[in-house]
């Protein structure tokens, strides 16, 4: 059953701030060593898959803190950082992120048509209408530009569980509208839409809560686990790309 927007808008707004009063971080799971690793491994593929380079004018969605908004600014890109959550984008915003402009709102609602060389995120289509979402990041895209997002890969079983009972205790960082991909599917609907060169790749096998003592062997059984067939496909995450043709 379809999400009313507004209701989900409101779910998102108040998923948002309630993380915003905590650390932060620490809830996405990106404030231990092997989150730290996690950070750098999104990061690393979303600027490949979105070719970031000085220069480009790239939209990044749902920027929350701005802790990758950091990080793509470091390739010399500037970056339109769009975030629904005040109190998140407050956080984004102290990081004085160089080549970045902080814009709180909708990325919906951003005007224009064919505007940026790239449109970016990190784990978040997942929280929109997805089909509305790929349709106007289509039309923001100029002729030939990429769009590039790390998200959750529902075959996952964490993933899978976290999704279906949100509404328990220990799964209180998720928020009620949010889903998680098929590759497959995530891929056949991106080329009915009109995309190209579409590329979707699956990794991340670290916990963020990974013992300390524990991540260079489990980092290098990720690297492992992430190239064999089959296995693979319950990987966390999944690297997404696509091209609005020339």
């Amino acid at each position: 059953m379809a999400v009313d927007p507004q209701i989900r808008v409101q779910h998102e707004i108040e998923h948002g701030r309630k993380l915003a009063n905590e650390d932060t971080e620490l809830a996405w799971g990106w404030g231990t060593r092997a989150g730290s690793l996690r950070v750098e491994q999104r990061s690393s593929l979303v600027i490949r898959g979105a070719g970031l380079k000085p220069g480009m004018h790239v939209l990044e969605i749902g920027c929350g803190t701005g802790l990758f908004t950091s990080i793509f600014s470091r390739t010399g890109a500037d970056i339109i950082a769009i975030e629904l959550v005040p109190e998140l984008l407050e956080k984004a915003r102290a990081r004085n992120v160089p080549n970045a402009t902080f814009i709180e709102g909708r990325f919906e609602d951003y005007p224009g048509e064919a505007v940026f060389d790239a449109v970016i995120g990190n784990s978040i289509l997942h929280h929109l209408d997805v089909e509305a979402a790929l349709e106007r990041i289509f039309h923001l895209l100029k002729p030939g530009a990429r769009m590039s997002f790390a998200e959750p890969n529902m075959m996952n079983p964490q993933v899978f569980l976290e999704r279906h009972f949100y509404y328990l205790p220990i799964f209180d960082n998720t928020s009620p509208d949010e889903t998680a991909f098929l590759r497959w599917r995530l891929r056949s609907l991106l080329k009915r839409m009109g995309y190209e060169d579409i590329r979707i790749q699956l990794f991340d096998w670290l916990h963020p809560h990974t013992p300390d003592g524990l991540v260079p062997a489990v980092k290098k059984m990720s690297n492992i686990l992430e190239r064999v067939p089959l296995i693979r496909e319950i990987s966390g995450c999944m690297a997404v790309s696509a091209r609005r043709p020339f």
